[in-house]
């Protein structure tokens, strides 16, 4: 791998951008956020998953059901606009106020729009260059996802292991039948997933020009009731009724005496190494279309993951199974060459995953919020003991903020062992910048700063809280925060820092 500049950049999920649609989309917002991280001399933009997210799933962009389609909640109806797809005047009453992400206001929306543009395109069908060139380009994906999409709502939204046996198993006849009887709506599916490229391309594009390059999120696993697995289920530990052998998850540990247990379906790596695991091939070729450079979420599980039979309730009675992650890394760095990963390597980690990760020189991950709990000194995320290559983060989407750290969660050793580190008194008012600085001025090549710590912000504006369902992936930051002064601040910092 290419060796990594000293730099630094943001973390902000596009869903967290102020948008009058309902939630961050692809527009106007996301273009201002571009020029502020220009301003503020970061190099990286970095993003949570941006794959469709399933209500029933409480929104959560870890547990899609595509690996490789977009999230159409994130097409801006104001490039629709700009892009003749939708008159001013066809969005202009349905603006919402900007507050917190509602996921299901801004489907409602975007449903009427997406229609309205359709029947516009319809008359020509896909005759445009553009949209011809898209389908034949993303096809080994695209055509599987527009079925499956049409097949849920044909079938009220029940998983596909649910679905008539011919349609649950593809027959040829039985697709072959149902997609003639459903060719426009599958049409208009692949026609929303056009949007969200052209305009993702767009945005990339702009934030290329300025500078800024674009950092996306791989989970590990997808979900079981997705196109993915419906699509190929020789890939996955199914049995012959299709239903998975064995599901994912982690062990037992000192936060969770039944471990977790996540339910998604293991892939059978036997058959995925017989095809020279073609499907990662592809996955990793889609993302690098959209992203500069990938984190990998639970790497350690490319060394060994926790098996557990499907029929345990718990995670308790599973067993650690050996993967063979580095004939996988192997070929993508064949197919990639400087494959641009950034492992997330959290977590009790073992020998053959750091040496997994370092065969193949990968950058781990460090989070300050981690470092400072008994014996602190010998704290792998603290940065006086990070690795290199690696890259630092203040906290992540799962953590609480720097701010709301402190007022919430922050134990009495914790705050001893940051105070003896920092060499003064942590405050509500600082301790955000104390940590910016910190991870800054580190050794890590790449500093990630959450933008809610930049702000300052407390409990609130937390992303996520694991192992809760309600409130998570909602926060949006405030409009008008990001202040020509602020850039300047966050700009002179990574400068002192030699960033």
């Amino acid at each position: 791998m290419p060796e990594l500049p000293r730099s630094s950049g943001v973390l902000c999920h596009i869903s967290s951008l102020p948008s009058a649609f309902g939630i961050g989309d692809l527009g106007p917002e996301a273009y201002r956020f571009a020029d502020f991280l220009a301003r503020a001399g970061q190099t990286w933009w970095q993003m949570l998953p941006i794959s469709p997210t399933d209500p029933a799933l409480k929104n959560s962009p870890y547990n899609s059901f595509s690996a490789f389609a977009g999230n159409p909640l994130f097409i801006s109806p104001q490039k629709m606009v700009e892009d003749g797809w939708l008159d001013a005047a066809d969005i202009e009453e349905f603006a919402v106020d900007v507050g917190p992400a509602d996921h299901e206001a801004a489907c409602r929306l975007r449903e009427a729009f997406f229609e309205k543009a359709f029947r516009r395109c319809r008359p020509e069908g896909f005759s445009g260059k553009d949209l011809l060139s898209f389908q034949e380009r993303e096809a080994y994906w695209l055509d599987d996802f527009a079925l499956f999409v049409v097949l849920k709502e044909t079938f009220g939204q029940t998983s596909w292991s649910q679905w008539p046996q011919p349609l649950r198993d593809r027959d040829p006849r039985a697709l072959a039948d149902f997609v003639s009887a459903n060719r426009e709506r599958i049409e208009r599916v692949k026609f929303i997933q056009y949007l969200f490229d052209h305009q993702w391309r767009e945005l990339r594009g702009y934030c290329s020009t300025a500078g800024v390059r674009l950092v996306g999120d791989i989970p590990i696993y997808v979900s079981y009731d997705s196109a993915d697995v419906w699509a190929a289920p020789q890939l996955f530990e199914l049995g012959p009724d299709r239903a998975p052998k064995v599901v994912a998850g982690v062990p037992p540990d000192y936060f969770s005496a039944d471990g977790q247990r996540w339910g998604n379906p293991l892939y059978d790596w036997d058959r995925m190494r017989d095809e020279v695991f073609a499907w990662w091939v592809a996955r990793f070729r889609r993302i690098l279309s959209l992203f500069d450079r990938v984190r990998v979420d639970h790497f350690r599980a490319f060394a060994q993951c926790w098996e557990i039979p499907a029929s345990e309730k718990t995670a308790v009675n599973g067993v650690w199974k050996d993967v063979p992650g580095a004939e996988l890394f192997t070929v993508l760095c064949r197919e990639f060459p400087g494959l641009p990963v950034i492992a997330e390597d959290l977590g009790i980690i073992t020998p053959d995953v750091d040496a997994l990760k370092n065969k193949f020189s990968f950058p781990g991950m460090r989070v300050l919020l981690f470092a400072f709990h008994n014996e602190y000194r010998k704290s792998r995320d603290l940065p006086e003991n990070y690795d290199t290559p690696s890259v630092v983060y203040t906290g992540t989407h799962d953590n609480n903020t720097v701010r709301g750290w402190y007022e919430h969660d922050m134990t009495e050793i914790e705050r001893k062992n940051a105070e003896e580190y920092f060499g003064c008194p942590l405050t509500r008012k600082d301790v955000h910048l104390l940590f910016i600085r910190a991870a800054l001025e580190s050794r890590a090549e790449i500093a990630i700063l959450s933008l809610q710590d930049i702000l300052g912000l407390g409990q609130k504006a937390r992303m996520n809280k694991p192992s809760t369902v309600e409130g998570n992936w909602i926060w949006r930051f405030p409009e008008r925060r990001l202040t020509r002064k602020l850039s300047a601040s966050l700009k002179e910092m990574s400068r002192e820092a030699g960033r």
